[in-house]
């Protein structure tokens, strides 16, 4: 009988989840995921990211564990709701806030090109949301906290993190505006977040820039409008400091707070990953961090307020998702979430036909800092990866070309492609694009027809590489990712790896037919 009864508990303790699983890996967004905000909703955590120059705007997360994360849409899909005319890295939308209050979910932020705050909402996360209704307490980085049938926002006008309330549903300022805190004293205060536990109301902001500077500070009060007294352990997370100063992950910051269902604190935050001599190449991202929380008590992030890379903690019951294909065909006629175009896109110049993806070649250049290229791209999450696509001209004018960007900015971009010559000829090209130099690094003439292209990034350099038969693949060169970095070229954003189709033309009729695109991490 104890041996049946220890073989029946044995099958359960291996069907069954466990309470606690141990060990997980940071960033848990990888890539250009900047400025996390999360809400959780049950058993469900909803977390999304700001967007800047990119069209669809704000990217929406789902998971179950706050580690395994998957992205299920935008919460800005139409122009209507979101005008990024003339944005530039540095602009766009800037930081969001997350929240669900009695059935509906809100999403508020910042669109510094074009009218400032603003807010969406919706009962379904992974549909549409409303159109957005502007809010007149300026700054940036709004928030949002509901409490007794009362919506307050909190924002940084004048770097003053400041308090008021509105309708949620309006937009309608309800009560004048009032300065709650300052902060400690660090350049920037913003990212403002207000909680509510033990009876007090903690307001957690980020200071210091969203540099190697970057901090979490947090102050409380008992009365939301303050007066609010800080923590006198402040900053709780940063990576400024002696024992963090060779760490691989830097620029802590930006944070937002979270009790999942069995009680347990996280934090969601941004931070990026240095490469190549202190350069980072792939944005601000998303990472995790577990928090102590005693009662009337400061919270305390990871012990000592600092995160690895490799976190040996106990966590949630861990649910990951299917990992996705290496391979993205263009065969049912759309592309998925981690797809996104530069601005407002002129969708009529991207169509699918044949199983492959149309580019249509139009004049605006990748260096264009207003209007919209036909390019369509994705995030490089990983320092060491290989993109390859394979593509071909058609109808094409002289002086038409397509291939494979490696973009950070309109100024700062490298360019594998093809372009037609006159005649039956083309050239394969590698071109870079840094500040106002411009130059051909290198360039061969093969006969017209498909033509593969690779991109390998590691810690120093991108090498392009070309092949006309799919297998067979020869360099073209290789560039200095310290070029493209933020340090370098600026701008809020990351690496995008992007598939383009331009003209010297504006008659031109030619189009680019991409069959396929390849993306691996390691």
């Amino acid at each position: 009988m104890k041996r049946f009864l220890f073989i029946i508990g044995l099958i359960v303790a291996l069907t069954c989840p466990a309470q606690t699983q141990q060990g997980y890996k940071n960033p848990v967004i990888p890539g250009f995921y900047p400025d996390p905000s999360v809400c959780r909703v049950g058993d469900d955590f909803y977390l999304v990211t700001s967007s800047f120059q990119y069209f669809p705007g704000v990217p929406i997360f789902h998971s179950k564990d706050l580690i395994n994360w998957e992205q299920i849409g935008h919460c800005l899909t139409r122009p209507s709701q979101v005008n990024l005319n003339g944005a530039t890295v540095w602009g766009g939308i800037y930081a969001p806030t997350i929240r669900y209050h009695d059935g509906i979910f809100y999403m508020v932020t910042t669109n510094v090109t074009d009218k400032g705050n603003f807010l969406v909402h919706t009962t379904d996360p992974r549909g549409e949301w409303s159109e957005p209704v502007q809010i007149k307490q300026g700054g940036i980085d709004p928030s949002l906290y509901f409490e007794d049938g009362k919506c307050y926002l909190v924002s940084n006008p004048d770097n003053y993190i400041t308090l008021c309330q509105i309708n949620p549903i309006t937009g309608e300022q309800l009560t004048e505006s009032k300065r709650i805190w300052i902060g400690t004293g660090g350049r920037f205060p913003e990212g403002p977040h207000i909680y509510k536990k033990d009876n007090w109301y903690y307001l957690l902001i980020s200071e210091g820039g969203t540099e190697y500077g970057h901090k979490i500070a947090i102050a409380r009060s008992r009365y939301i409008d303050g007066p609010y007294e800080q923590n006198p352990s402040n900053p709780i997370l940063t990576h400024i400091n002696r024992n963090t100063q060779s760490s691989p992950i830097q620029g802590v910051g930006h944070a937002d707070l979270i009790q999942a269902p069995d009680g347990s604190w996280w934090t969601v935050f941004l931070a990026f990953r240095p490469q190549s001599d202190m350069h980072h190449l792939l944005g601000r991202e998303t990472f995790l961090a577990p928090v102590r929380w005693d009662k009337n008590a400061w919270p305390v992030v990871n012990g000592d307020g600092s995160v690895a890379l490799e976190m040996d903690v106990p966590t949630l019951p861990q649910q990951p998702f299917a990992s996705k294909p290496t391979r993205t065909l263009f065969t049912d006629g759309k592309l998925g979430f981690e797809w996104v175009y530069i601005r407002n896109p002129h969708l009529e110049n991207y169509t699918f036909d044949s199983d492959k993806l149309r580019l249509k070649s139009t004049s605006v250049t990748l260096n264009n800092s207003k209007d919209s290229p036909t390019m369509v791209c994705r995030r490089q999450q990983h320092i060491n990866f290989t993109a390859t696509t394979s593509v071909e001209l058609q109808k094409a004018s002289s002086g038409d070309e397509a291939g494979l960007t490696v973009y950070m900015s309109e100024t700062s971009h490298y360019d594998l492609f093809i372009k037609q010559l006159p005649g039956k000829k083309q050239t394969v090209t590698l071109r870079y694009q840094l500040g106002e130099l411009s130059h051909i690094e290198k360039e061969i003439i093969l006969p017209q027809g498909n033509v593969q292209f690779r991109v390998k990034g590691e810690r120093d350099f991108y090498s392009f590489e070309y092949a006309t038969d799919g297998m067979t693949f020869h360099q073209l060169g290789r560039m200095n990712t310290r070029y493209l970095s933020t340090e370098t070229a600026g701008g809020f954003t990351g690496i995008m790896l992007g598939l383009y189709s331009v003209s010297e033309k504006s008659s031109s009729k030619g189009y680019a037919a991409f069959e396929y695109f390849d993306y691996q991490g390691k």
